[in-house]
């Protein structure tokens, strides 16, 4: 495949919060996750160390809290203070301790060094409490929970930037969910409430790609909101756990960008592109799996619904399908950085998380090293790139259907602090070695990254490391070089 690219036309800056994640009060993401305090690895303030400098590493840029189905029945004054009194979560049907909340979720981010963002609830909740909770949040000392805040240890305000109403509240599964109307109603007068107690605060509201909910929603609460929020799950295993294989992953990556096109065309017919970005807030390949909650007929006993979480904590499913496939959502939103601002990979630990934890340390999933390749190698400006005699396959969709596929994704970038460029290419093959011929004009050295494995079904695990980045020196660029690109892999070749 030749590829070409005019460094002339950028697409756009890339915001660094592409790269963001997102954590929910699910199974291990918080307890016994991010936060376990008594564990030899974590710190006086009970936050595992190697979990956060594993977070560092990949420049965390944003971190979504504190959910999810979870913040849609959770009521953020009960985890503040001195006196935290435990509450039954009605999304996950568990007891939850309420000791990790607020104060707690800040002093995570600023030992990432990250931007919180708070999702608050918009199913039992009210927009004054969501406004009460800015309060708490970023007013200086005025009323009362500036005040408690302040009682609570912390002086200064946490000036939280980023703030979302609500969770897919437009689902049957959701706590609290609301029809399109009453979904407008209530996010105008939230986000109203809470840009009074803040102005400088950036709005998100719940969306999805349906033009009745949506239009519904920016026609009342347009004028308040500056993001949008869109979720995707491709491989819809919550009730099954039946994991789509590494090819019928592949095929969800054709037209992974449909979301993205169908609200930025939405946008662009109510002329609000100029105000309002995306936050892809939560997506990831695979759904979480929990069965028996999100349905109508709700299972009755713990071996039935509860349990059964623990299996998403098999490190054996995440292999290079999981990588190739986080590696093609981020080409595809960085192709779209002109409109996409925001995207937050879920979770970050534990469940289908990058990071796992156990008792000893914490294993790096293959999706983990695709973070660290692209925010660490790539550039941050978006040039417009195409191709010649791009290879396609037929591969097994899920249902056993052959299906056309393009096997290498591209995207090329450039520097804005230095010179240089940087090319992610994603070889989606799962046997052959794929080559592509650089067909542009650049300067400098050539050094490729590239994570692969010995097989699609390469992992890693406690003790089993079988997918980690590795690196080759190609010399001088010259026109028309051509890189081979090994299977199921995924490369960045710096020019500089």
């Amino acid at each position: 495949m030749k590829l070409y690219m005019n460094r002339h036309r950028v697409i756009g800056r890339r915001d660094p919060m592409l790269y963001g994640h997102f954590i929910e009060h699910f199974h291990r993401q918080i307890y016994g996750g991010v936060y376990d305090p008594g564990n030899p690895l974590s710190d006086e303030d009970g936050f595992r160390t190697d979990v956060i400098e594993a977070m560092r590493k990949i420049h965390v840029p944003i971190l979504r809290w504190p959910g999810g189905c979870f913040v849609s029945s959770y009521h953020w004054k009960d985890g503040v203070g001195p006196e935290r009194t435990p509450q039954f979560d009605k999304a996950w049907r568990v007891e939850e301790p309420n000791t990790f909340g607020t104060d707690e979720y800040i002093a995570l981010c600023r030992k990432i060094g990250c931007q919180p963002y708070i999702c608050t609830n918009a199913g039992t909740g009210s927009a004054e409490e969501m406004s009460d909770w800015v309060e708490y949040c970023n007013l200086p000392q005025e009323g009362s929970y500036a005040k408690q805040r302040i009682r609570n240890g912390h002086t200064e305000p946490f000036d939280v930037k980023y703030w979302s109403i609500g969770n897919e509240n437009y689902g049957f599964w959701e706590i609290g969910a609301k029809s399109a109307a009453e979904w407008a109603a209530l996010t105008t007068e939230a986000a109203k409430m809470m840009k009074h107690v803040d102005p400088r605060i950036e709005l998100t509201a719940a969306a999805l790609t349906d033009l009745d909910w949506n239009i519904s929603l920016l026609r009342s609460c347009g004028k308040f909101l500056d993001w949008i929020s869109i979720h995707e799950y491709w491989d819809p295993i919550h009730n099954t756990n039946e994991f789509a294989d590494y090819e019928a992953s592949m095929v969800y990556t054709n037209d992974m960008g449909h979301s993205v096109r169908k609200v930025r065309g939405l946008l662009e017919a109510m002329g609000l592109e100029k105000q309002i970005r995306i936050a892809f807030d939560e997506w990831n390949l695979r759904g979480w799996y929990h069965p028996g909650v999100h349905t109508v007929q709700q299972a009755l006993t713990k071996e039935e619904y509860l349990l059964p979480r623990d299996k998403n904590d098999i490190n054996s499913q995440y292999t290079m399908a999981d990588a190739v496939f986080t590696a093609c959502f981020l080409n595809m939103v960085n192709r779209n950085c002109d409109i996409v601002g925001m995207a937050n990979f879920a979770p970050v630990v534990n469940t289908r998380g990058c990071i796992f934890t156990h008792e000893n340390g914490i294993v790096l999933r293959t999706t983990y090293h695709v973070f660290d390749l692209y925010v660490n190698l790539l550039g941050d400006t978006v040039i417009d790139a195409w191709t010649e005699d791009l290879p396609c396959g037929k591969l097994r969709a899920k249902d056993g259907t052959p299906t056309d596929t393009e096997l290498l994704d591209v995207l090329v970038t450039a520097f804005s602090d230095r010179p240089g460029t940087a090319v992610a290419v994603v070889n989606k093959d799962p046997e052959k070695t794929q080559s592509i011929t650089l067909s542009f004009e650049a300067e400098g050295t050539v050094t490729q990254y590239y994570i692969s494995g010995n097989s699609t079904e390469s992992y890693n695990d406690i003790d089993r490391t079988e997918v980690e980045p590795g690196r080759r020196e190609l010399g001088t660029f010259r026109e028309g070089m051509e890189v081979e690109l090994l299977p199921h892999s995924v490369n960045i070749l710096q020019i500089i």
